[in-house]
Order: C-alpha cells, then structure tokens, then sequence
C-alpha cells in the first residue's frame, strides 16, 4: 500500500498553534467516540446496572401512553417498550386480539433510587375489552419492605370455555394506574412493558384443580456453593438449575436470576443472608424477595429481617406448573399456569447501608426443582417460549443471562466483548497519538 505525504509551505507560528488546538480537539472527539464505541458493546452495557440501577431490556421501544383509550398506541405481540408514568398517572395502550389466542401485558415499575416509599404504593394493570368488561387484572405494592425495587404485575386475557366474556376479536386496552401515598416521592417511575401471546388448545381441557397436592420443603440440594451472580434486570437474568449459589449483594441492589420449570414440575426457593461483623442493629424487611412467571406475573413475594446474624427465609410451595392453574381463584397458583422460565429477584434495602455500611453482604439462593416433565398441552399450533426446551436446559447449567448480555456463567463471551472494548479505546489512543504528532511535526512528514 503506497502512503501519500504531502508538505505543508508558508505556515506561521500563529498558524501551528491553532493547528495543534484543532488537533487536540479532534483527538479529544476520537477519543470520546472510542470510549463510548466500547460502553455499547454487547457485554459490556450490564456494567451499568450495577450498584442498584436496573437494565432495562435491549432494544425496548420507546411508546407513550394515552390518557384516553381511544387515543392509545397499539403494541405488537413479542415485542418491549419502555414509557414513563407520573404519581398517580393512568396510562392506556391498545392490542388487537383474535378469538383463540390467551394474551399477556405485563410491566415492571422502576421507581427512582433513593426516594421515599409507602406501603401501598405500586402499579395495578388491567385489560378491557370494547365494552369496558375487564378481562384480567393484577396489582403489584411494596407491601412491608417499604423501599423503591422493581416490582411487576400483568394484565391477561384467558380464553375461558365456561365463560362469555374477552372472547370476541378486536381491539382490547390495557390500562397502568401507580398507586402513590401522600408522602411517596412524587418522581417519575420507568415502565417496562412486554406484550405476548400464548396459542390456545385445540381442545377443551381440564379447568378443575387436583384437590392434592405436594407441598411440603424438600431437602436442600446437594453439591455445595457455587458462584453466579446475578442480572441487573429481567432482559439479561442469570440463568440457574437446581443447586445451592453464591453471590454478593449491596444495599439498594436488585439481583435478577431465571429457572426453567417445565410442566408438572415445582419450584423452591430459599434465601439466606450470610452474618455481618459491623453491627447488631435489627433491620425489618431487609431482603425482599419476588418471583415471576415467563411473562413476567407476580407469582408470591416475601421479606426478611436481619440483625447481623445468619438470616434465611423461603416463598411459600406452589402448585406445580399445569394449564389448569389458571382457572383458579388464586393469583399466585393461577400465575403457575405455564411451563418456561419463571424468575426469582432479590432486593437489599437501602436502610442496611446506614448500619452495616455500603459494602455488600453474602447471599445464598438454594433453588428446587422436583417433579418429572410431562407432555405439554395440545397447543394449536406452535408452543413458542411456553416449555422447556434442552438449549434452556444447556443455559441453566452454564448460567447464561437472557438475550441482554453475557454474566458469570458464560465467561467467553464476556472475554469476547473485553477485547473489542480494548480494541476500540487503542485505535482511539492511536488516532490521538497520531493527530498530536502531526500537530507536533507542522510542517514536517505526516505518518500514514
């Protein structure tokens, strides 16, 4: 490759100066493209999650909710936006239904770190068909753990063989109402919305619950600790199997793991803080604890307290997962209605920072899965993300996040991302090195 060189005559003193000021500048805006070029690269954008801010999902769209529903956007099955919702804001979106298909709006509330919380406060989501009839609802508060955390609902529409209602095709509305108290931090919260759809059965099935069955704890699962730490939001959860796994976690933070359960299977959770030398102080709702269903239904919650000592806590058994669940009356066995991924989210409370200081405690997830597989339902057509398949098998073993980025189980790609981040900052060093010799030279040869 031939290299042009090219002589610069008759430049002044005045005029190399400003050369070397334009130079600075340019190296300084290739600088700043390259180290903004490497915090975009897959891998690398969780980083800012940590600490307690949540990632939001990956390429979600940007929608604006209406005030009425006739004014309001339509989504669009298996996609993600975000929107923003004021205090005591009502917000309506519109998806358009046929007659078979079961659908689900679920959002996750992100209130603004550091800000005050009751505790009624959270977010209720509704469906309503054309008539205003309401199709399925949920509510979401942070109950006794009165502390701002990402907290989820969802809105369905069920196909009910034994009911009239939400079954005609056509435009249905979705509506977000935040519930704040009086002395609730008045910011804006962030919303993540997703929209999907499940296939309905080619046939009736059973819509009666079995009268028994398993509830009792099993035994803690066998090998001992391993490390995998979590996600900073439902996009990129870290994946898990049964076993017992050990992470660390910081006042105001919010871990996100996923477990596969398929259908006919159970799943357990406990949670255990390790012991802290700093302090005694007694802390009530020191670790809240959540967990959701693939499309993000809240399924159960519970909180713990902690006074510096060992401190555990377990949700409460479920049903195992059936089609059947979600006939029932219950929101929490109704939520347990499909096989998939089911996600379990762990919050430390700010308050553990004014007494135990701002360094992260230990903390200990055992999960359970019991139960053999059975068939899936007879789907009338594809089962799409209702089931486990083996790659979702493959991805708990090794602990690979969702689609968002690359965690502690899946190493190589992070190495991956490190290097192209390496990569881009040293052509960005180089541009400057080489803008800064030109300037240096004046007059003189320019390095190709």
């Amino acid at each position: 490759m031939s290299v042009k060189r090219q002589r610069a005559t008759g430049r002044t003193a005045g005029g190399r100066t400003a050369g070397v000021r334009a130079a600075g500048t340019r190296a300084a805006g290739a600088l700043a493209a390259a180290v903004c070029a490497a915090a975009l690269l897959p891998g690398t954008a969780w980083a800012a999650g940590e600490g307690g801010g949540y990632a939001f999902e990956e390429g979600a769209q940007r929608v604006k909710g209406a005030v009425s529903n006739l004014d309001a956007e339509q989504l669009e099955p298996g996609r993600t936006y975000r929107d923003t919702i004021k205090k005591d804001g009502k917000l309506y979106y519109r998806v358009d239904l046929d007659t078979k298909q079961n659908a689900y709006v679920s959002v996750v509330a992100v209130p603004k770190a550091g800000g005050k919380a009751a505790y009624g406060d959270g977010i209720k989501v509704s469906m309503q068909d054309g008539s205003s009839a309401e199709c399925g609802s949920q509510d979401a508060n942070f109950g006794s753990a009165e502390f701002p955390r990402p907290i989820t609902a969802y809105a369905d529409r069920t196909i009910d063989p034994d009911s009239t209602t939400c079954r005609q095709a056509g435009a249905y509305y979705v509506l977000v109402e935040r519930e704040s108290g009086q002395e609730s931090d008045p910011a804006d919260w962030e919303l993540e919305i997703r929209f999907r759809t499940e296939p309905g059965l080619k046939k009736a099935g059973p819509t009666a619950l079995p009268s028994n069955w398993p509830s009792g704890t099993p035994a803690p699962p066998a090998g001992g600790p391993q490390r995998r730490d979590g996600g900073a939001g439902f996009g990129d959860a870290t994946s898990l199997k049964q076993g017992e796994w050990r992470t660390d976690i910081r006042p105001g933070q919010t871990l996100v793991y996923r477990v596969p359960v398929d259908w006919s299977q159970q799943l357990f959770v406990t949670a255990e803080l390790g012991s802290s030398p700093v302090s005694d102080e007694y802390i009530s709702g020191a670790l809240a604890l959540s967990l959701e269903n693939q499309v993000l239904g809240h399924v159960s919650r519970d909180t713990m307290t902690y006074d510096g000592d060992p401190a555990t806590m377990a949700l409460d058994p479920e049903r195992p997962v059936a089609y059947e669940n979600r006939f029932a009356g219950d929101d929490s066995t109704s939520a347990m209605r499909f096989a998939g991924w089911y996600y379990v989210s762990a919050t430390l409370n700010p308050a553990v920072a004014k007494e135990y200081g701002d360094k992260p405690l230990p903390l200990t997830l055992r999960v359970n899965v019991t139960g053999q597989p059975t068939s899936p339902p007879a789907y009338d057509g594809p089962a799409g993300s209702f089931g486990v398949t083996d790659d979702d098998r493959d991805a708990a073993a090794s602990g690979h996040s969702g689609p968002q980025a690359a965690r502690s189980g899946n190493l190589k790609v992070v190495g991956v991302a490190g290097i192209g981040a390496g990569s881009v900052l040293l052509l960005g060093l180089g541009a400057w090195w080489l803008l800064a010799r030109r300037s240096a030279a004046g007059a003189g040869p320019t390095p190709g």
